[in-house]
């Protein structure tokens, strides 16, 4: 008869345990750590945030989100993904190559969701887009595979016209090997355009001096490769291709928004609200490696 008491409580204890770790698990309030290029939450952080309340999820009551602003300076990266592991957040989500190359370094055991713009597989980021391997997932736009494509359009913008274009970017980039401009230097071959590199340097590029050699090389057009350090720049750049009178293609529409000419590019918007699927923490935490990598 004891020993039967005492197997009833055994299992009674067993069972009570199991409803508290449910219930704590269910009321748990997950934490997602997310890197900004710019000084404070960004409009792709808007749309991650619709992505999760599409999920279901509510900020404050299921998740807590911990921001990082590298204010344009990719030198900061490590040290705000290192924050992030050290505060044991259950997802981070990054936007760029560098802090993604970064959060890789800090942690093999967070899952990381990127968004990214480079090819993760030529740049070393994942094995592969089937299996990526590894606590990384998440999105590529591919943009360097559309490289080409803008400067058909630039062409067909300026029918006879386009004798040069120059390239503005970070020169911190110019050595990517994903974004070494191959694209752009091979469709500029067909089209025999002529290509002349605007490197510019943080963390105060000097875009003022960019422009005027342009102006020296006599190019006819502009396009800006996007970058963390740039792209805080979208309306000071716009409005510097518009008082040197160049016609100016871009990477992303949030340099149209401030008054370029046109842009070819995935939609951010839909690549961070996709992002989200990824950050469904009931679904993938712990299992980051089963997930295919989507392009486009």
């Amino acid at each position: 008869m004891n020993r039967k008491i005492i197997n009833w409580l055994l299992l009674a204890f067993c069972l009570t345990m199991v409803s508290l770790a449910q219930a704590q698990q269910a009321g748990k309030i997950s934490r997602v750590g997310y890197v900004s290029t710019v000084g404070s939450p960004d409009a792709n952080f808007e749309e991650l945030r619709q992505g999760l309340r599409d999920l279901g999820y509510v900020e404050g009551k299921d998740i807590l989100v911990e921001y990082r602003y590298a204010e344009g300076e990719s030198d900061r990266y490590p040290g705000l993904v290192n924050e992030l592991v050290q505060l044991k957040v259950d997802v981070i989500v990054i936007g760029n190559l560098p802090a993604t190359r970064a959060a890789k370094q800090a942690t093999t055991t967070i899952p990381i969701v990127m968004v990214l713009s480079a090819d993760p597989v030529a740049t070393g980021i994942v094995d592969s887009l089937a299996r990526p391997g590894g606590n990384i997932t998440g999105l590529t736009r591919l943009t360097r595979d559309l490289s080409g494509k803008r400067l058909e359009l630039l062409k067909e913008v300026l029918p006879g016209k386009l004798r040069g274009v120059g390239l503005l970017g970070d020169v911190a980039r110019f050595t990517e090997p994903a974004i070494a401009f191959k694209e752009y230097e091979a469709a500029a071959s067909a089209l025999k355009v002529q290509l002349q590199v605007l490197g510019v340097r943080g963390p105060n590029p000097d875009l003022e001096g960019a422009f005027q050699a342009a102006d020296k090389g006599r190019v006819s057009a502009l396009i800006t490769i996007r970058s963390g350090l740039l792209n805080r720049y979208a309306k000071r750049i716009a409005d510097l291709a518009i008082k040197h009178r160049l016609p100016s293609m871009h990477e992303g529409s949030e340099y149209v928004e401030a008054g370029g000419l046109v842009s070819y590019a995935v939609s951010d918007a839909d690549q961070f609200r996709r992002a989200a699927t990824y950050v469904d923490i009931s679904k993938y935490v712990g299992r980051v490696n089963s997930s295919r990598v989507l392009v486009g």
